[in-house]
């Protein structure tokens, strides 16, 4: 979360494959049926071809109407065709948009590198206005009835009216580590209260009116990285967060007390799926977890790097590496479906539309997928 910060296993410059190399199909039988990955298209979201230091790029494709909005951690945020992949707009941003974006009918918000926030026409790519931070900002806004919630990179907290930019409050934590890794946590609501991570290993309810501080919690303590950067997720009373180089907790929403602690830390969210919890650590590990209580089900080691943040669609968890594949694995038994290798590696949680068993993400070239993916019978896709 701070501009001093670090990225391990995350970046890494070998590895490299052509741009063209990348369309393939990988199949697994099983049965009658076969689960296919086939790229439906490709394009790069740069405007100009990048010859200088790679960027990071994990902003997650975001689904409109017809459009899916990608960001890059380069030059700019652009909205493509989702049937083929025909640029619709560009917006031009110095030092691009690395976090995720969120939406509200045709009201597109996000943080950038360049020390402001945006408020943008998602159909056309118009600034409706602009906020500034004066900091790099790297985590996913929040919106709720007509405010919008996010954390900069100086690891201030912001509450602005959605509808004008004007600041409503702010909260403003300290953070004296040397180093931090490259993120930030996106807020969760309940109740009327606010629940956010912060780079010192905090995790800390605020209320969503006045911005006063209902509770704080000191999480993680280690002295290497102490980033709460994932999104805490709250189901029931219950609180999901991780630290990076720490544990997985699950804490009471109410007070702000731990209810149960794995070990195994984490830089995206944990999934939810029925009693299961999906768990991406910073371990290169993704493991399935009971919600209740944390108990290990099955995990599945990574090849390469770390993983994403996990989605679930039609018994399948996919995610990328940060340094390898997007993977395709059954949810019930963590056995692997499928895969494909985009070139140097996945930081973006991928998108999944279900309807379609189309699946969407950024590698870490800038360019952007769409992917088919699903269980197939004589070359056509099943339900």
């Amino acid at each position: 979360m701070k501009i001093q910060t670090l990225w391990p296993l995350l970046l890494t410059l070998v590895g490299c494959s052509s741009f063209n190399s990348t369309m393939e199909n990988w199949s697994s039988r099983n049965n009658k049926r076969t689960f296919e990955v086939k790229t439906a298209w490709v394009r790069s979201t740069t405007e100009k071809e990048n010859l200088g230091f790679r960027k990071i790029n994990r902003m997650t494709p975001l689904l409109v109407g017809d459009l899916v909005i990608q960001g890059n951690g380069l030059d700019g945020i652009s909205a493509y065709s989702r049937d083929n992949g025909d640029l619709k707009w560009r917006l031009p941003v110095v030092n691009g948009v690395e976090p995720s974006a969120t939406i509200i009918r045709d009201r597109l918000f996000f943080g950038a590198s360049d020390g402001n926030f945006y408020s943008v026409e998602a159909s056309t790519g118009r600034v409706q206005w602009t906020f500034p931070t004066k900091t790099e900002n790297l985590s996913e806004p929040l919106l709720d009835e007509g405010v919008v919630y996010f954390l900069s990179g100086s690891n201030v907290f912001y509450a602005l009216d959605a509808a004008t930019g004007k600041q409503l409050w702010l909260y403003s934590r300290q953070d004296t580590s040397q180093f931090s890794i490259r993120g930030g946590s996106k807020a969760a609501l309940k109740d009327g209260n606010l629940y956010v991570g912060f780079s010192d290993g905090s995790l800390v309810a605020l209320n969503a009116k006045t911005g006063n501080v209902v509770w704080e919690l000191q999480l993680n303590r280690n002295k290497r990285f102490r980033d709460i950067d994932a999104t805490p997720v709250v189901d029931g009373d219950l609180i999901y967060i991780s630290g990076y180089d720490d544990k997985l907790y699950c804490v009471s929403a109410a007070k702000g007390e731990v209810v149960w602690r794995i070990d195994g830390g984490g830089y995206s969210g944990v999934t939810l799926f029925g009693d299961k919890l999906f768990y991406p650590t910073s371990t290169g590990e993704v493991q399935a977890l009971a919600k209740a209580n944390g108990e290990k089900l099955w995990s599945y080691k990574l090849k390469e790097g770390i993983p994403t943040q996990i989605k679930v669609f039609k018994g399948i968890v996919t995610f990328g590496e940060s340094q390898g594949r997007l993977v395709f694995l059954d949810m019930n038994t963590g056995k692997a479906l499928g895969e494909m290798e985009p070139g140097r590696g996945i930081l973006s949680s991928p998108q999944v539309d279900e309807k379609n068993n189309r699946v969407y993400f950024i590698s870490g070239e800038a360019n952007l997928y769409s992917i088919n993916a699903g269980w197939v019978k004589k070359d056509y896709f099943i339900e």
